[in-house]
């Protein structure tokens, strides 16, 4: 397994763009996952869209001049999960999802990038599980179809609070979309007290990777008192000869505690920590 290192640049909210860039270049990083967070990271897609190419080039540009590769684009269209979610029982959001997704595939493809991440849905409670879900397949079908014209790999990230918050439905859920993939995080399973060996077979499905510390109750925490067995996982990854970049994704934000971290210092323990396994 040939290892790939990045970082993301809503890492360091609090640095302007060029400076997060210029730190995670500095961190000696030579991949960056890039958050296309609206109203929540340094770019936001609203702003993106307005020239898909004309902003795709300037990122490219900086990303170049750097040194750095864009390992992932990830969209989330609005700062809740549900607002703009891919299965949002509305068909004028949905409409706007597929917009704003097809604009995505042009941004990834303009500025470099091969791998995009999306969130995969909510459930409504309007409706039934199955039904949230059905709609959710449709609607990541759809995507699959458009992304393969780019030739451009598509996963989602199963997370706290979407309609695949454990393992087995974040399987169920590959498995009916073909070619569908995942961005897995274990932290979103290990917060809610789930071992490493229920994650472990859906390593065979991921595309990309994002690593920070974790344990129950807390989606994110300190190398020190991680429970994650990141030497496990790293094996795992292995084994399945896992081919995408590992991601350090520390986040600062007012949620889940995720504003209580040095993510300097933390980016710097875990990618060394892995550093070190790949040799």
């Amino acid at each position: 397994m040939k290892t790939k290192f990045a970082c993301a640049d809503f890492t360091f909210p609090l640095l302007s763009h060029d400076q997060s860039l210029q730190l995670i270049s500095l961190l000696d990083f030579t991949g960056v996952d890039i958050g296309l967070f609206e109203e929540r990271s340094h770019l936001w897609p609203s702003r993106e869209f307005k020239n898909v190419s004309r902003s795709a080039r300037a990122l490219r540009k900086k990303l170049d001049g750097l040194g750095l590769k864009p390992a992932d684009i990830f969209l989330q269209m609005a700062p809740d999960f549900t607002a703009f979610a891919v299965n949002h029982p509305k068909s004028q959001r949905r409409r706007k999802a597929r917009d704003w997704f097809l604009r995505t595939l042009d941004y990834t493809a303009e500025c470099g990038g091969r791998h995009i991440t999306i969130l995969p849905g909510v459930h409504f409670e309007v409706e039934t599980q199955a039904d949230s879900l059905d709609r959710c397949a449709d609607e990541l079908a759809w995507r699959m179809a458009q992304a393969k014209k780019h030739r451009l790999v598509v996963s989602v990230e199963a997370h706290v609070g979407s309609i695949a918050p454990r393992p087995s439905l974040a399987a169920a859920l590959i498995k009916r979309v073909p070619g569908l993939t995942l961005t897995l995080d274990y932290t979103h399973f290990t917060r809610i007290g789930l071992p490493d060996s229920s994650v472990e077979p859906l390593v065979k499905h991921a595309s990309h990777f994002h690593v920070r510390g974790a344990r129950r109750g807390r989606l994110q925490e300190r190398f020190t008192h991680n429970t994650i067995d990141y030497a496990r996982v790293f094996k795992t990854m292995q084994k399945s000869n896992y081919k995408g970049w590992i991601g350090i994704e520390f986040v600062w934000q007012d949620w889940e505690h995720c504003n209580e971290c040095d993510n300097l210092s933390e980016t710097i323990l875990f990618r060394d920590f892995f550093r070190k396994m790949a040799g």
